[in-house]
């Protein structure tokens, strides 16, 4: 028989999701992070391999790491010297990836009031990915480099978790694919091993509720879209 409360709260975690851009100060306690991170340790993984680790960044280390990180961005010469070292999207883009892409951008910054010529404020405002928006806690996540596209496929999950498990305890977060661009910086900031490789960073925190960025609800796709029955 299904607990009709059980399913609402879970429902209710994933479906009020969102990526969060702007956070308040408010501290999250070392507690609450360990607890989440226990929670979502129980995503599955082939064969219990669990290829996730993660550094925590609060204070001075996350102020550091952003510093670093932004003085690159911001010169474009020592910018054009950081590149990723795995593909996030296609080389090639194509409908509707590509339209989709476009329309969260767009939508973003019409909040913002960026217009499409406004380079200096798009840059200003992708740059907030590496003061994880103000978030009082930031995360990066590694992973040992002999692990393959299956435990890239569980790290996902891993990462799932850690966001559905923060909504139901009244946090937000933003999963940044943008840091992969600097894992040079995060390598020798953070004392990572020849063997990790940084997959992405998150933003943990208490979303500031009078920020217009945190409006922005993406859309969906049908189930009817993307969904073939056979039987």
């Amino acid at each position: 028989m299904t607990d009709t409360a059980t399913t609402r709260a879970v429902d209710e975690a994933i479906t009020s999701r969102r990526s969060i851009r702007a956070y308040l100060p408010t501290p999250v306690p070392r507690e609450t992070i360990e607890e989440i991170l226990r929670v979502a340790a129980r995503a599955p993984s082939g064969t219990n391999t669990q290829p996730w680790k993660v550094h925590v960044l609060t204070g001075a280390a996350k102020e550091r790491l952003s510093a670093a990180i932004k003085a690159a961005f911001d010169d474009p010469a020592e910018r054009a010297r950081h590149t990723e070292e795995y593909a996030y999207y296609p080389t090639q883009w194509q409908s509707p990836y590509i339209d989709r892409r476009r329309k969260v951008g767009w939508d973003l910054y019409g909040l913002l009031g960026i217009g499409k010529t406004d380079k200096e404020r798009m840059h200003a405002q992708h740059g907030r990915n590496y003061a994880f928006f103000d978030a009082p806690v930031g995360l990066i996540f590694t992973i040992d480099r002999v692990m393959q596209q299956g435990s890239w496929l569980d790290y996902g999950m891993f990462l799932q978790n850690i966001m559905v498990a923060a909504r139901g305890r009244g946090l937000d977060t933003c999963p940044q694919a943008a840091f992969t661009q600097f894992h040079r910086i995060i390598e020798a900031q953070l004392g990572l091993g020849a063997d990790e490789m940084v997959v992405c960073g998150m933003s943990l925190g208490h979303a500031d509720p009078n920020a217009i960025e945190n409006t922005l609800v993406t859309e969906r796709e049908s189930v009817e879209g993307f969904t073939r029955f056979h039987g």
